[in-house]
Parts: structure tokens; C-alpha cells; sequence
């Protein structure tokens, strides 16, 4: 997309002014939310127009170096963001970043910024489309530019991250190991000063183990919220059992059941891969939940010593529970896992909560026939349950879409959801 093409565009858009002051706005058929995508779109083709101009202004500063009397190119770069930053009354990291993007999205990725000026994704799309692609080597790009437009497209911005980042791990895979090694030499604590006696406490550790700890702080911060008297909130008793254990190490003054808490984490990994090195550089990587993939030799260590971790082979086995009908209302923990390992996340559209801290619907209710099955069932975060069942909202599975579920607005719009990961389905050839 040219830098003329846009603004060929834009010239279009003001000779037409005039359309904003004659819109029938009160015509009746347009609903509140009709009033709201419209300005959206605007928004995001404006995004795109000054993603080109940023870039412009950029490049011919890089290529007149005389205005900035024969600055080195950090000078220029450095005084750029300032103008920008001050023109714009943003901070310079904001204006760094709309540098960095507008240049990406011009230069490399132009169907990105395709996508962008004609309002099939937004100016968020954009800056982590730039943030994660550019991780990517140069030469590994081409395999990853069109799925992740294709997603940009598609997908709310949460669950574009998420796949988005996915993909790009999944590329990247062949070097992982030895990313991650050296990612570990890395590892660090740091203290942050706070304001009012406070401060930021900060560990710069493996993904694996900071989820774990993460998960088992809440755990632990549960079970210490139902006691009698107490008022302190999650995020509180978080913070407080994460110090108590750092500085105390076992911590007598938790109740037993608080104490007994392990993380709980499902690692899912191809079968072959744990056995074969040369099966597992050929095959998809091991995937922690809620965290991503990792390298096949911690795969290793987790399945094989890890006392907690929930182990899903990705190779058909036996003793899969689907459903237990109408015997009874609660999942057992079997079919729970189930659940909640093929969702990964909430069902509900763009959310990212994980499934491990979802609560289980029966999207046909139970007490109107529904079963405790596996067609039936989906994970969603206390809100969006909440909201499914009072909010007007209505859901509904997709037809030829294992697990796929529509949600339809009190509005009427309707929005897809689809679990992260497929059940396999085995039938007699």
C-alpha cells in the first residue's frame, strides 16, 4: 500500500465531508452499536493513514540529515521521537513505538497495513502484528506473514495475541532449545521502588515455573479468603503468602489445607517425542497450558518426574471419560481435565482467562435435560458465566464444528468461539 494510495483515499474521504452533517442519524435503523462500529472504522483507517505519514516524516529525516546539522542517525532518530512525542502529547516510548510500527507495517509488511486502511482489523491488531512478526528471523517470515494477517482479520485482539504468538513459536520451534538455554542465563531478581513504603518485587524466571507459582499463590489465597473474619482480597493474600514463603520458606501460621497446595499445570506433548530426538524435531512442540511451547527436554523432566503435572499425550489412549449422562450434575475430574484442556481458555469471545480457573455450564442447563457430557460442557471465567446466564446473552453450538460455540447478543450480533485444541474422533474405516 502506497503512500499515495492512502492518501489517494483520504482526499476521497474529504471531498465527501459533507456525508457526516447529512447521515441520518436519527433515522431509526441504525442501533447504538451501528453508531459506535461506524466510528471504529474510521478510526482504523485513519490508523493507517498516519502510520504512512509517521513513516514519511520518518524516512525523509533519515534522508535530510541536514536539518538535523549532520547528526549520526541516533541524533535524529532521538529528536524525531521528541517532536513527535511533544506534537502528539504522548510520552517518547509511545511515540518510539509508533516510529517502529509505522516503519514495520510500510516497509515489510504492507498487507498488513492493507488490512488496516480498509477497517477489516485495528490499530491494536497492528502494533502486536509488528511486536510479535518482527521476533521472527527474516527468513523464516514468509511462513508466518499471511496466516497472521488471515488472524488479524479474524480475531479479537486478545485471542490474535495468543495465536499469533502461537504460530510464531511454532516457527521458531528448530531453535527453541537453544533459545531458551540462553534464555535462562538470564534469569534474575530485581526490587523496583513504589511509592508510600512500598516496592515491586520482580523475578525474571522460566514461564513454566512462574505460571506455577502463580497458580499455586491463588490456590493458596482461596483457601485462606473462605475463613471466618477474613477481608483481606485475593490480590492481598496473593502478595502476602508469596512473601510469607520467600522470607519463611514453610509457613506454619497457613492452615493445613492452604499448606498442602501444589501447582496444578497440564503439559501436552506428541508421545513419540518423548522418547526419539529425531521424532520430536520433526513433530509440533510441547505445549505448557497457559504458558506456550517449550523445549522438548524440559517436556522430558516434566512428564517423566513432576509430581502434579497433568500429562496429555497427543496419541490415541483409552479412558477418555466423554460423559456420564444424566447421573450426575458435576463433572468427574477426568472429563473436568477434558474440558478444560481442549478449551485451554474461557469460551466466552476475546476473553483470556485460563480454563484452569474457569468454572464448568452446562450450555444446555441441567435442570432442562442437559447432560454432563463433553458436547455440553464449557469452561467460562465467573463473568462471563454470570453473564451467560443474566446478562441476555444466549449460546449456542455450531453445527459441524466439534466444540465451536456462537454467543448472540442481547443485540442480535452474533460471535464464534472455538476450543484451542480438537478431541480426537476415531471411526471404523
Amino acid at each position: 500500500m502506497s503512500t499515495a494510495g492512502i492518501a489517494s483515499a483520504a482526499e476521497t474521504r474529504d471531498e465527501d465531508a459533507t456525508w457526516w452533517d447529512e447521515a441520518p442519524w436519527d433515522a431509526g435503523f441504525l442501533d447504538p452499536l451501528d453508531l459506535v462500529t461506524d466510528v471504529s472504522t474510521m478510526m482504523s483507517v485513519l490508523a493507517a493513514e498516519r502510520f504512512v505519514r509517521v513513516d514519511a516524516m520518518h524516512q525523509d529525516a533519515l534522508r535530510d540529515s541536514t536539518v538535523f546539522r549532520g547528526a549520526q542517525v541516533e541524533i535524529v532518530e532521538r529528536s524525531l521521537r521528541l517532536e513527535l512525542a511533544a506534537a502528539l502529547q504522548i510520552t517518547e516510548y509511545a511515540a518510539d513505538r509508533l516510529l517502529v510500527t509505522a516503519e514495520a507495517l510500510v516497509g515489510r509488511y504492507p498487507g498488513m497495513l492493507a488490512l488496516l486502511a480498509r477497517a477489516g482489523t485495528t490499530e491494536r491488531h497492528a502494533d502486536v502484528f509488528v511486536e510479535l512478526v518482527d521476533t521472527v528471523e527474516p527468513h523464516l517470515r514468509d511462513g508466518v506473514i499471511p496466516r497472521a494477517v488471515e488472524l488479524a482479520e479474524t480475531l479479537p485482539v486478545g485471542a490474535f495475541r495468543r495465536r499469533l504468538r502461537t504460530l510464531v513459536d511454532s516457527v521458531r520451534a528448530a531453535a527453541l532449545e537453544q533459545r531458551h538455554q540462553d534464555a535462562i542465563a538470564t534469569r534474575r531478581v530485581a526490587v523496583e521502588a513504589g511509592f508510600d513504603g512500598m516496592a515491586w518485587l520482580m523475578t525474571y524466571i522460566p514461564a513454566v515455573e512462574a505460571h506455577a507459582a502463580y497458580e499455586r499463590a491463588t490456590a493458596m489465597a482461596k483457601v485462606l479468603a473462605a475463613a471466618d473474619g477474613e477481608t483481606r482480597t485475593l490480590d492481598q493474600l496473593r502478595a502476602d503468602i508469596l512473601a510469607d514463603l520467600i522470607i519463611d520458606g514453610t509457613v506454619d501460621a497457613h492452615p493445613d489445607a492452604a499448606r498442602g497446595i501444589r501447582a496444578r499445570v497440564a503439559v501436552t506433548v506428541p508421545a513419540l517425542s518423548l522418547l526419539d530426538d529425531d521424532h520430536a524435531a520433526g513433530s509440533e512442540p510441547a505445549v505448557v497450558e497457559g504458558v506456550g511451547p517449550i523445549p522438548i527436554s524440559r517436556a522430558r523432566e516434566l512428564c517423566a518426574n513432576a509430581d502434579g503435572w497433568t500429562r496429555i499425550l497427543t496419541h490415541p489412549e483409552t479412558g477418555i471419560v466423554l460423559s456420564v449422562g444424566r447421573e450426575k450434575y458435576k463433572p468427574p475430574a477426568a472429563l473436568r481435565k477434558l474440558v478444560q484442556w481442549r478449551a485451554d481458555r474461557c469460551m466466552a469471545p476475546g476473553c483470556g482467562t485460563p480454563a484452569s480457573r474457569c468454572e464448568i455450564d452446562h450450555r444446555i442447563p441441567w435442570s432442562e435435560g442437559g447432560r454432563t457430557e463433553l458436547a455440553n460442557l464449557n469452561p467460562f471465567c465467573t463473568g462471563h458465566h454470570t453473564l451467560k446466564h443474566h446478562g441476555g446473552w444466549t449460546i449456542q453450538p455450531v453445527e459441524g464444528d466439534d466444540g465451536a460455540i456462537e454467543w448472540i447478543s442481547p443485540l442480535g450480533r452474533r460471535y464464534i468461539t472455538r476450543p484451542e485444541r480438537r478431541v480426537p474422533v476415531f471411526r471404523v474405516a
